[in-house]
């Protein structure tokens, strides 16, 4: 379980009930990223185009849970080796085990907010992204019950 939800300075769980949010798988590595403010995907990825506000983080580990939301402020195009949020070694841990491509999008974060309640996985985790609202999010208990309201 998560403690940041208790600290003084956890951001307020404030978006808009209706606000557009893309789910997305985070493994360890990736959500560390995350809550330093920025979340890559290769170009290709139909995510880089969809609009939405907010991303959301179904953690692979420790948990098996979407746990956190976060607003996005920014979508930056990066070619590896050029400026931009990702260096040599997030490339090599980021994008390199998934995907060959040169060209991203990184998607750049404010302040992570725990959800309340996480969104346990019940069945076989998330792959790809889920597009829902910020209060399917809130609503949802398991993984199944937001796909039955999710788009892919």
């Amino acid at each position: 379980m998560d403690l940041d939800r208790f600290t003084d300075d956890t951001p307020a769980d404030d978006a808009p009930g209706g606000a557009r949010v893309c789910v997305v798988a985070a493994q360890t590595e990736t959500f560390e990223r995350c809550q330093q403010g920025f979340y890559p995907s290769p170009e290709s990825y139909d995510r880089t185009t969809e609009p939405f506000e907010y991303m959301a983080f179904y953690r692979t580990a420790p948990v098996s849970a979407v746990t956190h939301y976060a607003p996005v402020t920014a979508r930056t195009e990066q070619t590896r080796g050029g400026p931009g949020p990702m260096d040599a070694n997030d490339w090599t841990a980021l994008i390199d085990p998934f995907s060959e491509t040169d060209d991203i999008v990184v998607f750049e974060l404010g302040d992570l907010v725990p959800l309340e309640s996480p969104v346990k996985n019940d069945q076989h985790g998330l792959r790809g992204a889920w597009y829902c609202t910020i209060d399917d999010l809130r609503t949802a208990d398991t993984l199944s019950t937001l796909a039955s309201t999710a788009t892919t």
